[in-house]
Order: C-alpha cells, then structure tokens, then sequence
C-alpha cells in the first residue's frame, strides 16, 4: 500500500457497489501523524473527502497501526481490543464497515 492519503483517494474506485448495497453511513478517520478523513457511504457509493465531517463512527489510530489493518496484518478487532484502534459513536456502524475493506 502506499500512503494513507493514497489509500483514501482511491477507496471509491475499489468498493464494488453490491457490497455496499442498502447501506448509509459516514465515517471519520483520525490517522495520527497522516491525517483525517470522512467516507460517506450511500446509495452504493463512496465518497472521501479530506478533513473531519458529522459522522456515525470516528475511527482513531496511528499511521502503522491503520496501514497493517489495511493490508492484513492486523486485525481490526484485535487492534480494537489492544486499544490500537479506537473507536467513537455507532458500533453497529463500525461493524458494517468490514463490508469496504
């Protein structure tokens, strides 16, 4: 994986539409030391823009800690668990995004 910021810029264009059929959420990504983000996700689309926005879920973790969960290495639920992730509002929102990555 590249950077973080490459890994948002081109989330849209990786979600396939089916997967996130029916859903409608937002979420922030506070990624310390890379920067924060907002993906919204309605009628099977993504968007990402920079900056923190009014959202379901908040996600905060370090740039290492992010880049592992992206690529495999790490599981979310884990890192959740080991207060490598944490995580702010809607748990059942949380727990929908398994479904993007």
């Amino acid at each position: 994986m590249g950077s973080v910021q490459e890994f948002f810029e081109g989330l849209p264009t990786r979600v396939s539409a089916d997967r996130i059929a029916g859903m409608t959420n937002t979420y922030v990504f506070d990624i310390e030391g890379a920067g924060v983000w907002t993906v919204g996700v309605a009628d099977g689309a993504v968007t990402v823009s920079e900056g923190a926005g009014d959202a379901d879920c908040t996600f905060s973790a370090s740039e290492e800690t992010f880049a592992k969960i992206v690529a495999g290495e790490q599981n979310a639920t884990t890192a959740y668990m080991t207060g490598k992730l944490k995580i702010k509002g809607d748990m059942g929102a949380a727990m929908k995004l398994q479904k993007i990555f």
